[in-house]
């Protein structure tokens, strides 16, 4: 089971956690949902500050053309949940997402009936979860072949200097580990599927800062811990070649959606 208090970390940082954390790729989240037809109820679990659920509600009123010049068909929703077990983060989601309110729940507890979803998301937080009671509880929410995706962002490090941002920031979460760790939901879901999507944020260097103040390990540590994170950070700019004297970066990410189907 995850540290309780990282997890519950988030919340003193919520406004940077909203404004500085990457988003969801389009491509990404049609992948997730793909498949639903008809009238959609999505809950987005462990929702945050609710940058996963604005990203799914931009779905539903989004009549634009794909890259191959096909009109998209639109995602018929019909509601949208954010479940938040954080209060600082339910605040920051409400006054980000107008018209939306996220209700005060676990993975482990979620305060909605049996089989009301076709569809249960969660953005970088699966990881947090108590995961046989999380797995036994998002069964119940779901209706017999609904739709289980949890979807990370995870940094790009086959790029040198995003592996070196790894290391200096103690970061966790990369590629290799998602992808081996999360790959079974339990016997009450399908065989997993593996998305995976590219994309990058444009950041100045004190963004990427901000950025990574928003990340548990940092939010714990003792303040002799941070300053070395951001000592060794600023160092990193000042002295990487593909980094040293550029205004912004580019910080690459692989988004990897693990997709199931209750049984």
């Amino acid at each position: 089971m995850a540290d309780v208090t990282q997890a519950l970390s988030f919340g003193a940082a919520a406004a940077e956690y909203d404004r500085f954390r990457p988003r969801y790729p389009e491509e990404a989240l049609r992948w997730a949902l793909d498949g639903l037809a008809g009238p959609t109820r999505v809950v987005d679990l462990g929702a945050g500050t609710g940058i996963l659920t604005r990203g799914v509600l931009a779905l539903g009123h989004d009549g634009s053309r794909s890259r191959r010049g096909a009109r998209r068909a639109e995602l018929e929703l019909s509601q949208v949940v954010p479940v938040e077990p954080d209060p600082g983060m339910r605040a920051q989601l409400a006054a980000a997402t107008p018209g939306t309110t996220a209700l005060a729940g676990s993975a482990e507890s979620v305060p909605l009936p049996d089989g009301w979803a076709d569809a249960v998301l969660v953005g970088q937080a699966y990881h947090w979860f108590d995961r046989e009671p999380a797995h036994a509880e998002i069964a119940r929410v779901l209706r017999p072949g609904g739709t289980f995706a949890p979807i990370w962002n995870v940094r790009d490090e086959r790029v040198a200097w995003v592996a070196e941002l790894t290391r200096v920031a103690h970061l966790g979460d990369n590629a290799g580990d998602v992808t081996e760790k999360y790959g079974d939901f339990g016997p009450a879901f399908e065989p997993v599927e593996l998305g995976e999507f590219a994309h990058a944020t444009t950041l100045t260097p004190d963004e990427v800062v901000g950025m990574l103040h928003t990340r548990s390990y940092w939010l714990t540590a003792p303040p002799a811990e941070r300053e070395r994170i951001d000592r060794e950070l600023r160092e990193l700019f000042a002295t990487h070649p593909d980094l040293a004297g550029r205004a912004t970066v580019e910080l690459p990410y692989r988004t990897l959606v693990f997709r199931s189907h209750r049984r």
